[in-house]
């Protein structure tokens, strides 16, 4: 079986009827919730609704936070919102602390130039492997 790419937390399997069961509400609450914008699921080729193990565990949220929390819809829409912004700029964060440890391994770098008149990027305090008694610096990156 070929699941490259799948993520269960987020492939669209259940049915609305079937959602509804797991997340303890009935179907017609969970229709509001996607007009509402608060757990949107997938739409099959027919257009019907597919939900995720995610859109359960939001859905169950939901009714988390109204139930026992009683925050109206408006307000759970809200720190829904909030923190989907939270996990994008994580991954944004994330995504920066990638570039920045590109752009520090790239300034430890020297550039040497052989007899043969090539130039050659190798590590700081390192010598090129080839012609290592030619070597010659000639350009080191500001730090």
């Amino acid at each position: 079986m070929h699941t490259e790419g799948f993520d269960a937390d987020t492939a669209a399997l259940f049915v609305i009827s079937v959602a509804a069961d797991l997340a303890g509400m009935h179907p017609q609450t969970l229709r509001q919730y996607d007009r509402l914008g608060l757990v949107s699921p997938s739409r099959a080729r027919g257009r019907g609704r597919r939900y995720s193990a995610r859109d359960i565990a939001q859905l169950r949220e939901v009714q988390r936070l109204s139930q026992e929390d009683g925050v109206n819809l408006a307000g759970i829409k809200r720190i829904m919102d909030l923190e989907n912004q939270v996990l994008a700029l994580g991954q944004r964060v994330e995504e920066l602390e990638t570039e920045i440890a590109h752009v520090r391994q790239q300034a430890r770098r020297i550039f040497a130039a052989g007899m043969a008149g090539d130039i050659v990027a190798t590590p700081m305090g390192r010598r090129p492997e080839q012609q290592r008694s030619t070597a010659l610096v000639v350009w080191k990156p500001g730090r």
